[in-house]
């Protein structure tokens, strides 16, 4: 089976695409997966560790073809706030809750939850469904994803006032 050589970031790579394969957020953190394109050309990606593929990167294959990232479009809402200095709060709830996020400058972008919506306009938010691709921010320190989970455990306590505290799960 053919295999990825080399993975080209968005806008770095010239050529025309040979194939395109569209995935959601989920599908494009990968290590090792069979995948085949729209125009039906399969082949392996097999990379050393796992790697966030963004929309419009390349697949540089073995012979040279090169295969386009497409983000699929998803359920999201986009928020929007009165200033900066909001916009900065709500995002600070948005983190505290490992909530991936997408920043957009003067918007931020996350998907559908109706109890994260109703906090969002409980702060102020303004929300705007919207279908787009989701590219949230990685890790905390730029590279990897953030994982989103559920909080409908009681820790007995508010979120607000800054302390460590353990969830009882990994994060990978």
């Amino acid at each position: 089976m053919i295999r990825v050589e080399k993975i080209h970031a968005a806008g770095s790579w010239r050529s025309e695409a040979s194939d395109r394969i569209t995935l959601d957020r989920e599908d494009r953190h990968r290590r090792r997966a069979v995948l085949t394109g729209e125009n039906g050309l399969t082949f392996l990606l097999d990379e050393p560790t796992a790697v966030f593929l963004h929309h419009g990167d390349g697949l540089e294959l073995e012979d040279g073809r090169i295969v386009e990232v497409l983000a699929e479009s998803e359920d999201l809402v986009e928020i929007e706030a009165d200033d900066t200095a909001h916009l900065v709060k709500i995002a600070w709830h948005l983190g505290n809750r490992h909530l991936p996020t997408q920043l957009l400058g003067a918007t931020l972008r996350i998907r559908r939850d109706h109890v994260i919506e109703d906090m969002v306009t409980k702060l102020g938010g303004r929300l705007t469904p919207v279908s787009a691709p989701f590219d949230p921010e990685g890790g905390a320190y730029g590279h990897g994803r953030t994982h989103g989970h559920d909080h409908g455990h009681d820790h007995g306590h508010g979120h607000s006032h800054g302390h460590h505290h353990d969830h009882g799960h990994i994060h990978d």
